[in-house]
């Protein structure tokens, strides 16, 4: 009896046991079928299109700080938490994000056994960030070893399928620097590839700025040929010159050159054309460059987008049209209110007082209704008196100043040829000294200018070119100018300082100085730029860089010049 209710007994705790454990695996699994069914129901039957954000590497640093996920050692090589991003399959170019996605783990590495196979040769990052096969601009990759750029990282991705015909295999994210190993997937983190990183992105302390124009060391290239930061030429894509002498005379202005240099100064800024301008502006002056020449492909770009293809790529422009264009977009770009100002108007912007003389209205009428001159219009010596002509007294800011130069002749000399028309700077410089009058024909008016405060960088446009109804006319005329010490106040009548302390700073020093050479239609420009750490002049003509003399550059057909006032 008692090994009955022993056996009796087990075989009870033992079925409640078993029972108990149905239970417990039925609660599970209607648990389970409950977390499907709430999952079925949460998920949307297709993702939103509010998913479809671009591909974000630098989030990755955040999502693991948040979750808590360190990096750890692993068998000598470092391994880190990375969200998988453009490896997923269903989203190989990081295009959009996957519901579900899981974390998967990057290991980076310092010992990669195809670092030799980078050809910092072929490297060219002055061209626009574009996958060269699908021709789109999110998640795109360079590869080191023949240049090209793909897009993606993952399995699908062109930059994947590209390891895998050409055998390259180190590749460099174009916006978060990082360098990879495809297919192997893993981070490189090699010192040895910093010097690409600062090709790619340059990069400018606040003390390197002070020793710029202190500076006198030449850089070599990768070719073995020397350059000069600062100094180097700028492709002409195709008849961009008009730009490339735009661009190297900004670059000798030294506030502007500062701002743009450290781009924390604009990062506020949404404008793609301050951005792009100021990559071009730390290109020119890096002293790290793989090659000693820059081409501005992306500026243009966004040039040509900024102003609705008013100039663009193949059609030859005027630099003064250009330059004040740009000026005026980079001011409204960067300026965060209407009431503002900004770096360009710190430089460029002077004063003008202008006064416009129009004839009465009343004396019109009557002079038509009588068809004669009456007494109350008198015209003594081509000098109209004021009771009669409505004056109107305004003030005005400016950028440039444009200067009228005089008709050259018409006539040959004794020789049979033509002589070349010469004019001092200052005869032409009378338009703003209050008194001369220039007429306007539309509408039908005499103005008279006067300067009432100096910019920091006075910049001087010669119109040379006139334009009538059947061709365009260039006019020959030499314009003699001092290169240094242009003192202002000797010919145009300057207010006086606002503080009593503070002292007028009329002399102005030449900083560059634009030339156009050749047919109206025909021809090119080029610029004399200066090198302040040795006060030597450069003529720049597009790639072309050579070192020339002063004297040299007022024996040219000016152009355009920018002048700085002396401190």
């Amino acid at each position: 009896m008692l090994l009955w209710y022993n056996s009796r007994n087990c075989e009870s705790e033992g079925g409640g046991k078993k029972m108990k454990a149905k239970r417990e695996l039925g609660d599970s699994v209607d648990g389970e079928q409950d977390l499907k069914r709430q999952r079925v129901v949460d998920s949307p039957s297709s993702p939103p299109e509010e998913s479809l954000v671009p591909y974000n590497d630098d989030e990755d640093d955040e999502r693991r700080a948040l979750n808590h996920i360190g990096s750890r050692e692993e068998d000598g090589h470092r391994v880190k938490s990375e969200e998988e991003d453009d490896e997923d399959e269903d989203d190989p170019y990081g295009l959009g994000s996957t519901p579900g996605r899981s974390n998967r783990e990057v290991e980076v590495r310092r010992d990669c056994p195809y670092l030799d196979t980078v050809n910092r040769q072929v490297l060219d990052f002055d061209f626009e960030k574009f996958c060269s096969v699908s021709l789109l601009n999110l998640n795109v990759y360079a590869c080191l070893v023949c240049g090209k750029y793909y897009q993606g990282r993952g399995k699908k991705s062109h930059a994947y399928t590209h390891s895998l015909e050409a055998g390259h295999h180190v590749y460099i994210n174009l916006r978060t620097e990082k360098v990879y190993c495809l297919p192997d997937g893993y981070e490189i983190n090699d010192p040895s590839l910093d010097d690409i990183r600062h090709v790619l992105y340059p990069r400018f302390s606040r003390e390197q700025l002070e020793q710029l124009d202190k500076n006198k060391q030449w850089s070599r290239a990768l070719d073995g040929s020397d350059y000069l930061p600062g100094m180097v030429g700028l492709n002409n894509i195709q008849k961009t010159d008009f730009v490339n002498v735009t661009i190297q005379s900004l670059m000798r202005v030294t506030p502007l050159r500062n701002f743009f240099l450290i781009p924390e100064n604009y990062q506020h800024c949404r404008s793609q054309l301050v951005h792009r301008f100021g990559e071009l502006t730390r290109k020119i002056w890096h002293a790290r460059n793989f090659k000693g020449q820059v081409s501005p492909h992306e500026f243009l770009q966004a040039v040509m987008k900024a102003s609705k293809k008013r100039f663009r790529i193949g059609v030859q422009c005027e630099p003064v049209e250009f330059m004040s264009w740009l000026l005026n977009t980079l001011h409204a770009d960067l300026r965060t209110s209407k009431k503002s100002s900004s770096i360009i108007h710190k430089c460029f912007q002077g004063e003008l007082e202008v006064v416009k003389e129009t004839q009465s209205k009343a004396i019109s009428e009557k002079k038509e209704s009588d068809g004669e001159q009456n007494g109350a219009l008198k015209i003594t010596d081509g000098q109209i008196e004021n009771n009669n002509v409505a004056a109107e007294t305004y003030r005005m800011p400016f950028l440039m100043l444009g200067l009228d130069l005089p008709e050259p002749p018409l006539f040959k000399d004794v020789m049979e040829k033509n002589i070349i028309p010469q004019v001092p700077l200052f005869n032409i410089l009378k338009k703003f000294d209050g008194e001369m009058v220039t007429t306007t024909v539309r509408p039908p008016a005499r103005m008279r200018y006067r300067v009432t405060k100096l910019p920091q960088y006075l910049i001087l446009h010669m119109r040379r070119f006139t334009k009538n109804n059947f061709f365009r006319e260039k006019n020959p005329t030499l314009v003699n100018f001092p290169v240094k010490n242009l003192e202002l106040k000797d010919y145009i009548p300057l207010p006086a300082p606002t503080k009593e302390n503070e002292k007028l700073r009329t002399k102005y020093d030449l900083i560059a100085n634009v030339v156009h050479d050749g047919k109206p239609d025909e021809g090119f420009y080029r610029v004399f730029v200066q090198r302040k750490s040795e006060e030597l002049w450069y003529e720049m003509q597009d790639l072309h860089v050579s070192e020339t003399l002063p004297q040299m550059v007022a024996l040219s057909e000016a152009y355009m010049q920018i002048y700085e006032q002396q401190q």
